[in-house]
């Protein structure tokens, strides 16, 4: 029988919808399984967070698992928070959790079960300072270590949280903002080690930590994670998916069409390959046809892949390269992207002429200029060849010459 799968829509995916990532997962639950903590490092819409889940529901009979999304936390009391908020579900560690805070509940002239009624986070927040986050998150710690069964903590989007520590409102990094930052992944590294093989640390995010880490002088933190590296689905995994897709929702797609697809994206990441599929099933809904041919996947790729639909996810590269770069450094970033866009690669040539248009206080261009290559490769958006640097992904590049191309001269046709 054929095997069918339902559009993911851009939502986590578990069960069923779960495709492919057998050895990802086997090596992740291995690794739990071994007491390691753990760090996930993938390129964006690799379905970092889906993985994560789909671990929890396979070990949910061994371990406790607890997901925390960090993606609005601002500061190390907000995350300690929304790590104390996740074990509400767990009512005997939920338990221990409230009376950890129970003093600071009735100093606030509130009860347990009034604080539970507002909400789990805005009580144990309220009850949370820059003086004793540490404090109280160690106790948390201490709690998750005591489980009849050991504890799998998913900490997602920590390079966002750690961003907004460092950078503030104003994008600024201040060696106050690197003390904080130091301080809550030193805080965390300290627990990691002081509860090994009784609780595991998984981290993962929609960008880099290392590169995050790294210009802040903050890497050594990270050195007890060991890295899982998602990559994106090969070529044969991706058309898979692709015929799965068209079995659930009774279209045929033409011997080439998968290939052609694959082809145009040039990196199978999985959820442009599920977006591709959308854009055909919409196509195909409005012309009333169930068949769909390789002959029409350059027209797909061109008006929705290129288009709306598609920008509307790919803008989020751009945003997160104003998330984790500085206001001094987007500008050269922005230029390396476009001339890898325009002229196919940016050449070794390129960079070397680069600095000349672009200047930075105290600091030296090309030791910035390394600093945004890391970025750009770790985060999946260009990979180094022999001539220089490419996109990773041809939809990407194609996207980003069609925003920013137009204005764009080509660095070694500028003038002095």
């Amino acid at each position: 029988m054929k095997r069918r799968l339902r559009q993911a829509d851009g939502k986590v995916v578990v069960g069923a919808d779960f495709w492919d990532r057998e050895n990802d997962l086997r090596f992740l639950i291995e690794r739990v399984d071994n007491g390691a903590n753990q760090i996930i490092t993938a390129q964006r819409r690799m379905g970092k967070t889906s993985l994560l889940k789909q671990a929890a529901k396979r070990i949910a009979g061994r371990y406790i698992c607890l997901f925390v999304d960090l993606q609005q936390a601002k500061d190390a009391a907000d995350a300690i928070a929304e790590i104390g908020a996740a074990v509400e579900p767990h009512k005997k560690l939920w338990q221990k959790v409230s009376d950890q805070f129970a003093n600071i509940f009735k100093a606030m002239h509130d009860s347990v079960e009034d604080i539970e009624v507002k909400g789990v986070k805005i009580g144990l927040r309220a009850g949370l300072a820059a003086g004793n986050w540490s404090k109280r998150g160690d106790a948390i710690f201490d709690i998750l270590a005591e489980s009849e069964k050991p504890v799998v903590l998913m900490l997602d989007e920590v390079p966002v949280m750690i961003c907004r520590v460092l950078k503030g409102e104003d994008h600024q990094v201040t060696p106050e903002r690197r003390v904080a930052a130091s301080e809550f992944m030193s805080w965390l590294r300290k627990n990691s080690l002081r509860h090994q093989g009784k609780v595991r640390i998984i981290l993962s995010g929609s960008i880099g930590l290392e590169p995050v880490l790294h210009q802040a002088g903050l890497s050594a933190t990270l050195n007890n994670f060991v890295s899982l590296e998602l990559k994106p689905w090969d070529d044969q995994t991706a058309i898979g998916c692709l015929a799965a897709l068209a079995n659930q929702y009774k279209i045929t797609l033409g011997g080439d069409a998968g290939p052609a697809i694959v082809r145009h994206l040039g990196c199978c990441i999985p959820h442009h390959v599920q977006l591709f599929f959308k854009c055909i099933r919409e196509r195909c809904v409005r012309l009333e046809r169930d068949e769909f041919t390789a002959d029409e996947v350059g027209a797909v790729y061109q008006t929705d892949m290129l288009g709306v639909q598609g920008h509307v996810m790919l803008v989020t590269y751009e945003e997160r390269l104003k998330l984790i770069l500085s206001l001094e450094q987007l500008p050269l970033a922005l230029d390396m992207l476009t001339e890898a866009a325009m002229t196919s690669c940016l050449t070794r040539r390129a960079l070397e002429a680069l600095p000349r248009y672009h200047s930075f206080q105290n600091r030296n261009v090309l030791q910035v200029e390394k600093e945004i290559l890391q970025v750009l490769e770790h985060d999946g958006y260009l990979t180094r060849r022999p001539e220089g640097y490419v996109f990773v992904s041809n939809l990407l590049r194609d996207w980003w010459a069609k925003r920013y191309g137009d204005s764009h001269i080509p660095v070694l046709e500028r003038g002095a």
